[in-house]
């Protein structure tokens, strides 16, 4: 719980520095403003996604690597830039360190492709350390993570060998193509053409309850993927094809796998209610407004599409602890859908 604190706080200074960037009077230090990005994926996302890959592990010493993402991402919003970037590469470093004892108990593609993204995290936060762009490597650590974790929990449904050859060539491809973004872009093009054929989410979208909401927030992240791919392929509208990317593709695995996570890393239910669909709707219209601002280069749909995304964060979180809490009051009530 301490570490999702830390990792928190950089979400929550994250997401006021970025609206403070479209014009938001919001009291903030400067760093949270001038390192919105490097807050909300090494900060936040990186101390979670650490986090879940320390549980795994079962090391004491993999906790490392949330504590001191968590904690440099607190150094970048309070002026410590040097110490804070520091920090995050070495928490990637660690995360690489975990990633190959994973890899070592259970050789195969699936922890194969997340050793790769841990590969990418690193190689974004030292370029960051160093003052180069480290945007494409922070793509790839995403794309190679969250593909990762959906080939293994989707090696079941029966494929052609020839398919896991695919993927294979895509993990190959992404941690070669951030050195050039349209490269990178037709790649997240590929991936999520493979993740809408390929993945368990096209048959558990059938299904009802918590199994659906899942699959919805995948499919429709899968979505986003492919159109900040084309975007980024076409080298246009770079804000829309970030924001489709980050937000779009990656909160909405967050929004899908909490109710997965969660009850591992914190052994806490969360009760699966169809309320979860409301932030979920929330985010991906706000999020339509917002690339349709990058697109009319409009700052009041820009804007209108920040302050919707963080809504919409900030009402699935609300969310999430009103459905723990409504658990814990009451542990023998059934989940309504």
């Amino acid at each position: 719980m301490p570490l999702l604190v830390l990792g928190f706080a950089s979400l929550a200074f994250g997401i006021a520095g970025g609206l403070v960037r479209l014009g938001a009077a919001i009291p903030v230090p400067a760093g949270a403003i001038a390192l919105h990005g490097a807050l909300m994926v090494s900060g936040f996302l990186g101390t979670v996604i650490g986090l879940e890959r320390a549980v795994a592990l079962g090391q004491r010493w993999a906790y490392g690597a949330p504590l001191a993402s968590g904690v440099g991402g607190l150094c970048l919003v309070f002026g410590l830039a040097d110490s804070g970037f520091a920090l995050l590469a070495f928490a990637a470093a660690l995360l690489v360190a975990s990633s190959a004892a994973v890899f070592a108990r259970q050789r195969s593609l699936e922890m194969a492709t997340l050793f790769g993204g841990a590969i990418a995290w690193l190689a974004g936060n030292a370029l960051l350390l160093l003052g180069e762009p480290a945007v494409p490597w922070w793509i790839a650590f995403f794309a190679l993570t969250i593909g990762g974790e959906r080939l293994e929990l989707s090696r079941y449904l029966k494929r052609p060998p020839v398919v896991r050859f695919y993927f294979l060539a895509l993990v190959i491809f992404l941690l070669i193509a951030p050195f050039e973004p349209r490269a990178l872009g037709c790649v997240l093009v590929l991936l999520a053409l493979w993740l809408l054929v390929y993945d368990l989410a096209r048959v558990t979208v059938r299904q009802r309850g918590l199994t659906r909401y899942i699959a919805v927030c995948l499919l429709s992240g899968y979505a986003w993927l492919a159109l900040g791919g084309a975007l980024l392929a076409m080298a246009y509208a770079y804000d829309a094809a970030l924001h489709a990317i980050f937000v779009g593709f990656v909160f909405s695995m967050v929004f899908g796998h909490a109710p997965v996570i969660l009850p591992a890393v914190l052994r806490v239910p969360l009760p699966y209610h169809s309320l979860l669909y409301l932030p979920l709707v929330l985010l991906h219209a706000s999020l339509a407004a917002r690339v349709l601002g990058g697109f009319t280069e409009g700052p009041a749909l820009l804007r209108a599409g920040a302050w919707g995304n963080a809504a919409a964060i900030a009402l699935f979180i609300a969310t999430a602890a009103a459905l723990v809490l409504g658990r814990a009051r009451h542990p023998r009530s059934a989940p309504r859908g």
